[in-house]
């Protein structure tokens, strides 16, 4: 019901701006301003899909607003990153991104494209970008987040807070997350296991949580939304599957047990296929439902200004429902932000699970054992 209820207020959101668009073409056409001026008053309203697409994807700076000052024109307020570049023709090159001055101007023989990547003013210079995007950056502050809090637990636990005393603060909260990927992610699918991979499923559990939270907070990177990160984690994800398989794994996929002769070709492909179609599975579920959550409040905040470009009068009466609409979904994400965290980690367990599977702890009996 969450998942329909959601997918309907998508609809309707799509639905109200592609009918508030036509209804700005269709009044702007019936003006007798020229085609030069209607042109440039397009330029200057508001553009929906501008907005959208400068959140969840990469830039050169935090972009958080922009204010119009007393000489009229509008001031960004951002924090600019680091550009490194290096070209085998112009050699290596380092400047604040400022430099650019949002796109308007030349530096070192490198300008900002419409989608806001660096490339070479003269035809034929080939460049590669090493910038600290804010991507990169958020990246860096997630996994400094992570090291600092799980270093901080464990002082307090080698103190013997937690050990003779109840846990507090922070401690109490890790705790009981970790106790829960534990008892409910990896000893259910990685049973005699379940403590080799546990390192790896909670890194993967908390640095994708601390990402998802910090991409809520407005100016920052939606990271967990980019495609790059996501299929980074699934590699990794793909190379430990892969390294903790074994002879029987590989049998039932290219010799499966119990299945007529004439339709093991058949499985056979689809079962190798499945290999590779686990990771993509992780690297499309995370990626899809972090990018639709955040386009979604987007889209409810954009009707405010689409409205007000039809009349300011049905922009102010739109803004409390878009606002509340905005404030539902938010905190709808705020469980999202767990629940991808969580889906990635149990998947990932159940995946790595398949790979061994056959293996018995030591002391347990084989199938084909006799117990007498």
């Amino acid at each position: 019901m969450a998942s329909k209820s959601i997918k309907t207020i998508l609809a309707l959101v799509f639905s109200t701006i592609l009918l508030a668009s036509s209804y700005n073409v269709i009044a702007q056409e019936g003006d007798t301003k020229t085609a030069e001026s209607h042109v440039e008053e397009k330029k200057e309203g508001f553009n929906a899909k501008e907005v959208i697409f400068g959140h969840i994807m990469d830039a050169h700076e935090f972009h958080f607003f922009e204010y119009e000052g007393s000489d009229g024109q509008k001031h960004p307020v951002t924090i600019p990153l680091p550009v490194v570049l290096y070209s085998p023709q112009k050699g290596l090159s380092f400047f604040m991104s400022s430099a650019f001055e949002h796109g308007h101007k030349e530096v070192n023989g490198y300008k900002l494209n419409e989608d806001g990547k660096v490339i070479p003013v003269e035809e034929g210079v080939k460049v590669y970008d090493f910038s600290l995007t804010r991507n990169v950056v958020q990246m860096i502050l997630a996994l400094s987040i992570l090291v600092w809090l799980m270093i901080s637990v464990a002082k307090s636990y080698t103190k013997g807070l937690g050990v003779t005393t109840a846990p507090k603060g922070k401690q109490n909260l890790v705790e009981v997350m970790v106790a829960f990927v534990r008892d409910e992610v990896a000893k259910p699918n990685l049973a005699h296991k379940a403590n080799k991979y546990l390192p790896y499923l909670l890194t993967v559990f908390f640095f994708i949580l601390i990402n998802n939270i910090i991409g809520l907070i407005p100016g920052t990177a939606n990271v967990t939304g980019n495609i790059a990160f996501t299929i980074v984690l699934g590699v990794i994800s793909f190379v430990v599957i892969m390294f903790s398989s074994n002879s029987h794994y590989w049998r039932h996929i290219f010799n499966p047990p119990g299945v007529p002769g004439f339709v093991k070709p058949i499985l056979v492909l689809v079962e190798f296929l499945s290999v590779f179609i686990k990771p993509f599975a992780l690297i499309i579920r995370l990626f899809a439902n972090m990018v639709a959550g955040h386009i979604i409040i987007i889209c409810l905040i954009s009707l405010i200004f689409i409205f007000a470009q039809i009349n300011p009068a049905i922009g102010w009466g739109a803004s409390p429902v878009s606002i509340a609409f905005t404030i539902f979904i938010y905190f709808i994400e705020l469980l999202v932000a767990f629940l991808q965290a969580f889906i990635f980690t149990v998947l990932t367990a159940v995946f790595i699970g398949q790979a061994f599977e056959g293996e018995h702890a030591p002391g347990e009996p084989h199938d084909d054992a006799v117990i007498v």
